[in-house]
């Protein structure tokens, strides 16, 4: 499958986006409410811990998968 790079890079500046503060500034990693959204839904593993990486659950990996074609794949 062909991702299309472009909307990829949309997608993660309007995430980062949610993140704002100080007029431009944003955290580089993904706000602790979306986190814990995905955690409740069982997309991936408890993320509270002192770990700075994140552990997709078998179900998240499958839903980011299909995400990924329906969102993000070019036409052919």
């Amino acid at each position: 499958m062909a991702l299309d790079i472009d909307k990829i890079d949309d997608a993660a500046l309007a995430i980062l986006s949610l993140t704002l503060h100080y007029g431009d500034q944003v955290w580089k990693g993904v706000d602790w409410a979306i986190t814990n959204r995905l955690f409740e839904k069982g997309l991936i593993f408890d993320p509270k811990n002192k770990a700075k990486s994140l552990s997709l659950t078998p179900e998240g990996v499958a839903h980011a998968r299909e995400i990924l074609a329906r969102e993000f794949s070019k036409a052919e």
